[in-house]
């Protein structure tokens, strides 16, 4: 199976939108405000929201964006993060097994879908249905994902692609990215001339366009879950919290095209 590191150009390319998501927590870190490690698909939103909820929380939090499973062992390995958001149920059960986070802070925040993506310019066009022709549909070109075998939309989407029957005709031909966004930016640059995203993340970059959704049935839900680590010290945490279930915070991951699974929370 092809990585990003084997696509010549696309190696600067995937490790630029990976340090800039990064934002680089590291367990020296000094903390003085709300700290939040989260999933790179979230950046558009959360970057929104947070500065929304500035005035509520008195500070603006310090986010920092990578892959779920990156910043899970982060987090494992003492990183000073206040809150973490995966894309994913199983990273943060991953953390909460290993009692690092607060159980009682721990709520399914927002829901999303996956799919194929091209470059804004591009012709192509298919109907995913069981064996779709996507191997056909990519030529000699490579399928931008992000790594399928840890980072959630990774796992996704091969999930998906397995269901329909179409994943063995494509698993060569997968560059493998950090990262969502990466994989995007890929797709984006006409490195790939396919990906699979978040619908959100194609909502989020005017140089792509969406092909197809995958249907719900084809993978695992998407679910999004936020928790207080264990290790959280900052008093403004459980007021960022209650502000990213806020009314106005719903607005904004709605805008973005996420689905809010959790109710309005009230003071």
């Amino acid at each position: 199976m092809t990585t990003v590191r084997q696509m010549g150009r696309a190696i600067t390319l995937a490790l630029a939108v990976t340090i800039a998501l990064a934002s680089g927590p590291v367990a020296g870190l000094a903390q003085e405000r709300v700290t939040v490690f989260a999933a790179a698909s979230l950046k558009t939103a959360l970057d929104a929201v947070n500065a929304a909820c500035e005035a509520e929380v008195g500070e603006r939090a310090t986010i920092s964006y990578a892959a779920s499973s990156a910043l899970a062992k982060q987090i494992e390995e003492g990183a000073p993060a206040d809150v973490f958001i995966s894309a994913d149920l199983a990273w943060m059960d991953y953390l909460s097994d290993k009692n690092l986070t607060k159980k009682d802070t721990e709520v399914r925040l927002l829901g999303n879908r996956i799919v194929l993506i091209a470059p804004a310019d591009s012709g192509a066009a298919i109907d995913i249905a069981p064996n779709f022709d996507l191997a056909g549909l990519l030529g000699d070109g490579k399928l931008a994902m992000a790594n399928v075998a840890s980072v959630p939309a990774g796992k996704y989407g091969k999930a998906a692609l397995g269901k329909l029957g179409v994943w063995t005709s494509v698993e060569g031909d997968v560059a493998q990215a950090d990262n969502v966004r990466a994989a995007l930016a890929l797709v984006a640059t006409g490195e790939a001339p396919l990906g699979i995203v978040y619908q959100t993340d194609a909502a989020a970059e005017p140089k792509v366009r969406i092909l197809a959704t995958f249907p719900e049935d084809t993978h695992p839900p998407i679910i999004y879950p936020v928790a207080q680590t264990a290790r959280s010290k900052d008093d403004d945490t459980a007021d960022f919290l209650r502000c990213l279930q806020s009314s106005k915070a719903r607005d904004l991951f709605e805008k973005q095209g996420f689905t809010v699974l959790t109710p309005v929370a009230t003071n």
